[in-house]
């Protein structure tokens, strides 16, 4: 049987108590804050048990951060925007930001290559950013499991604003909306053709669309794109928080605009406090936190019992050899489970 290489290296290391953890953090201790988020990240029962401890301990000194998510295609600029704006907000608006990068997991290896500090060489080396990226290990929507601990863990650090850059998989975006204030798509130029390939329901949880690589030859067809997309969201219907969503230009890699999409993102962010809507969406984010956490358990529970997995071998046999339907057969399954 094969050891976890992360195990293995934890094995060698002393594990500190999680007062000890979080009187770290709240100092400020970049070293200390990634290792809380490795222990958050690891599927060892002590480290899990560890972390919740320390994700727990963090909670009261949390919830005071800006969290911005931001997707789009591969290939759209992500890292590049990420770090452009994350520039930005640190010499321009004194902010401290994190960023949570999500990479994707090889669904045939696991492997992840975790390449976003070398993407965004010039945030990484400011002493008011922090980039963590961890592998997305085939979570849905590309998410990382623990990423929600991950954004309580870096609010009690002290940072005021938390991006979070997901593989953009186009999927289960949901996923994102789920745990941050401001959704942001980043899209290329082309909009005629992307938007028959675009998911609507993405789209309708944008709070606002950026139109990426806006230079040289491509600007007049970003500002094309622009129109095209402003269009299209005028079809759909008013939004809860008595948001309008944006549509603008950018070009991340020469930072034009980057000022014009911060102010777009501030300006929500004031409206949806003075409307009450930050709270209520705070509050409801938490509520499917707690609803995935207990799906999770009861998955991970039920797959850890012997007898439950002698039983699902057997089904699965039987579905194999069409004898039984997938639904029939877990249905059949659930019947022998005694709560």
């Amino acid at each position: 049987m094969k050891k976890n290489i992360n195990n293995i290296k934890w094995s060698r290391q002393k594990l500190l108590s999680a007062t000890e953890y979080v009187a770290a953090i709240q100092r400020g201790d970049r070293i200390m804050l990634s290792k809380a988020i490795t222990l958050v990240e690891s599927n060892n029962p002590t480290h899990q048990q560890l972390a919740s401890e320390i994700v727990d301990n963090c909670l009261p000194f949390s919830g005071n951060s800006l969290r911005i998510g931001i997707t789009g295609v591969p290939g759209v600029g992500k890292s590049t925007f990420i770090e452009a704006l994350g520039n930005y907000l640190i010499t321009e608006k004194g902010k401290k930001i994190a960023v949570l990068a999500i990479d994707p997991s090889s669904g045939k290896t696991g492997g992840s290559i975790l390449g976003d500090k070398t993407r965004m060489n010039l945030l990484s080396i400011q002493k008011d950013a922090f980039i963590r990226p961890s592998p997305s290990a085939g979570t849905l929507g590309g998410v990382a499991r623990a990423t929600r601990e991950s954004i309580i863990l870096c609010e009690a650090a002290g940072f005021d604003i938390i991006l979070i850059e997901t593989v953009g998989v186009g999927q289960s975006e949901t996923e994102v909306n789920a745990m941050v204030d401001f959704f942001l798509l980043l899209m290329l130029t082309g909009a005629g053709d992307e938007l028959q390939g675009i998911k609507r329901g993405i789209m309708e949880m944008a709070d606002a669309i950026v139109i990426n690589k806006a230079e040289e030859n491509n600007i007049d067809q970003a500002n094309l794109a622009k129109r095209t997309y402003q269009n299209a969201l005028h079809l759909f219907p008013p939004n809860k928080n008595c948001w309008m969503p944006k549509v603008t230009t950018c070009s991340a890699l020469y930072n034009q605009n980057i000022a014009e999409i911060w102010q777009i993102i501030d300006t929500y962010h004031h409206l949806v406090i003075s409307n009450g809507f930050f709270e209520i969406q705070r509050k409801e984010q938490l509520e499917k936190w707690f609803e995935k956490s207990v799906h999770h358990a009861f998955v991970s529970m039920l797959m850890e019992n012997k007898k439950i997995q002698q039983e699902l071998e057997k089904l699965k046999e039987q579905v194999l050899l069409n004898q039984l339907s997938p639904y029939s057969a877990t249905k059949k399954l659930l019947n022998n489970i005694k709560v």
